[in-house]
C-alpha cells in the first residue's frame, strides 16, 4: 500500500482516538485498551513500510500518550504524583523537546547579546542593572568578596523572598505565552540581557571566577528552570498560531494544559535553586573551589539530566513495552 493511501485510510481513525485521548473520553479501559492495540500495529507497520515517514514521529507520540492512559487505569499503579514526575513529565518533555531546543538556543543567542552590548557600550550594565547595583558591586569587587549581595539578609528570608520572586518570573514566562509566544520571548529577551551584562560586568573587573563559584552554586538550577519555563510558554503561543487538526480553542486548551505540567515540574528545582541561594551561596567565598565546582556540575548534572536525557530513556522504555490486553488492566 503506498504512504499516502496508508494515511488516507486511517487518518480518521487515528484523529478520533487523538481527540478521545486529550479529552479524556473513554467510556472503559476495554476500549482505550483496543484502540490502543490498533495503533501499536499501525505504528508498526509504518516502521516497516514507511521508515522515513513523518507519520512515525506522529503515531509514536500518539502511542506515548495512550500508554500513560493504561497506566494510569492498571490496578497496580503507583501513587499520582510520583507518576507525574517520573513518567508523564519526560513523556511531555519528549514530544515537545524542539520547544525546549528551540528556548535554549534563544537564551544563549539573547546572553550572548547581553555580553556584546557591554563589551561595546561602557554605560550598558549601569543601564539594565542600575547604577546602586553597579556601584554596589564594585565596592564588593574593592573589599575582595564580589557576590557580598548575597550575604545580605537571612537564610530563611532569603531562601522565601529569592524563591517567590523565581516562582514569579516562571509563572510570567508561561502565562506571557498567550501572546503567540512573543511575550515569552519578551521575558526571556530582559533576563538574558541581564545575566550576559552582569556576567561581562565581572569579566571586565577581573573576577570573573569569583562570580562564577557564587553565582552558579544556585543558577544552575535556577536559571535551566527558567528556560524550561520559557519553553512552556512557547509551547502555550504555538498552541494557539499552530492548531493543526483542532480547533483554535481545542489546541490552545491543549497547549495550556501541557505548559502548565511542564510549569510545576520546574517548582521543585526552583525551589532546591533557592535553598542553595539562601543557604549556601553565601559561604562560597570561604569553601574550598573543589566543593562549589562540584555543586554547580551535581545541579546542573541533575536537572540536565531530567530534561534532556531521561525522556528518551522514558520513551525508549514505552515503545518497547508490551502491548496490553484488556484483562490485564
Amino acid at each position: 500500500m503506498r504512504e499516502v493511501s496508508f494515511i488516507k485510510q486511517n487518518k480518521e481513525k487515528w484523529l478520533s482516538f487523538e481527540k478521545a485521548i486529550f479529552n479524556n473520553d473513554f467510556k472503559n479501559p476495554d476500549e482505550l485498551a483496543s484502540q490502543y492495540i490498533h495503533l501499536i500495529n499501525d505504528l508498526a507497520y509504518a516502521q516497516t513500510y514507511y521508515p522515513k515517514s513523518k507519520v512515525i514521529t506522529y503515531l509514536n507520540q500518539l502511542a506515548a500518550k495512550a500508554f500513560q492512559k493504561i497506566y494510569k487505569t492498571k490496578r497496580h499503579d503507583t501513587n499520582r504524583l510520583v507518576g507525574f514526575w517520573k513518567t508523564e513529565v519526560p513523556l511531555i518533555c519528549y514530544q515537545f523537546r524542539k520547544f525546549i531546543y528551540v528556548a535554549f538556543i534563544i537564551f544563549f543567542a539573547f546572553t550572548f547579546i547581553g555580553v556584546i552590548s557591554a563589551a561595546n557600550d561602557g554605560e550598558f550594565v549601569r543601564s539594565v542593572l542600575g547604577d546602586n547595583y553597579v556601584n554596589m558591586s564594585l565596592e564588593n569587587i574593592e573589599k575582595g568578596d564580589p557576590v557580598a549581595v548575597y550575604k545580605s539578609g537571612s537564610n530563611w528570608g532569603s531562601f522565601i523572598g529569592i524563591t517567590i520572586n523565581n516562582l514569579r518570573v516562571g509563572i510570567i514566562a508561561f502565562v506571557m505565552g498567550v501572546f503567540l509566544g512573543v511575550g515569552t520571548l519578551y521575558i526571556m529577551f530582559n533576563n538574558c540581557i541581564m545575566l550576559g551584562s552582569f556576567q561581562y560586568f565581572f569579566y571586565e573587573k577581573n573576577v570573573f571566577w569569583e562570580s562564577v563559584r557564587g553565582i552558579w552554586i544556585h543558577g544552575s538550577m535556577e536559571i535551566f528552570a527558567i528556560v524550561i519555563e520559557c519553553a512552556a510558554g512557547l509551547i502555550l503561543g504555538a498552541s494557539i498560531l499552530f492548531p493543526g487538526t483542532h480547533s483554535r480553542y481545542t489546541s490552545f486548551k491543549m497547549g495550556a494544559k501541557t505548559g502548565i505540567k511542564i510549569l510545576i515540574s520546574t517548582m521543585p528545582f526552583t525551589f532546591a535553586a533557592g535553598f542553595l541561594e539562601g543557604f549556601v551561596t553565601r559561604y562560597s567565598n570561604i569553601m574550598p573551589h573543589w566543593l562549589s565546582v562540584s555543586i554547580i556540575l551535581i545541579t546542573l548534572g541533575i536537572i540536565s539530566y531530567y530534561y534532556l536525557i531521561y525522556p528518551f530513556k522514558i520513551q525508549k522504555q514505552i515503545t518497547q513495552q508490551p502491548v496490553l490486553s484488556p484483562s490485564q488492566l
